[in-house]
């Protein structure tokens, strides 16, 4: 959940297989509120049978345990974040950066604070180091730190 890796500039996040049942999702929010874990992303996905909650918090280590105890199944992966202009095709010329690099992208969210200023786009990548080479040879700003994250919105 949001920690800069020793070898690159991307992030842990924690996802976790939630019953696709009403009341999960809430439990599992319900236990990060009580240990204190601020949510500062989530996506979730849905299967027949479960959803798969994607989260990114500053915490995850702390996260990961208080939700393995509350019996969810965490699985903790690397995803890179970046900052782009809010513009139509401001996706559109990252991805095509990527597909020219010939990067996999295994998944991906994005979300905005204000309309027509920056948007956020967080990435698994199947080489996020070969991704983070091209899109910052390129100029796109690569989120380097948990702060600049939970900052990115001022």
């Amino acid at each position: 959940m949001l920690e800069p890796s020793d070898a690159q500039e991307s992030y842990r996040t924690a996802f976790s297989a939630v019953k696709a049942s009403p009341g999960k999702l809430t439990e599992a929010t319900r236990v990060l509120a009580q240990a204190g874990i601020n949510v500062l992303t989530l996506s979730l996905a849905d299967t027949r049978e479960y959803g798969i909650l994607r989260l990114i918090v500053r915490d995850w280590t702390r996260a990961q345990k208080a939700l393995e105890n509350a019996g969810f199944v965490v699985n903790v992966t690397e995803v890179t974040a970046i900052e782009v202009e809010d513009r139509p095709g401001g996706l559109a010329a990252i991805l095509e950066f990527l597909e020219t690099a010939r990067v996999n992208i295994e998944y991906m969210y994005a979300f905005t604070f204000r309309t027509g200023d920056k948007a956020l786009l967080v990435f698994r990548f199947d080489n996020a180091d070969a991704a983070i080479a091209c899109l910052r040879a390129r100029g796109v700003n690569v989120l380097d730190s948990v702060e600049r994250f939970a900052r990115a919105e001022a």
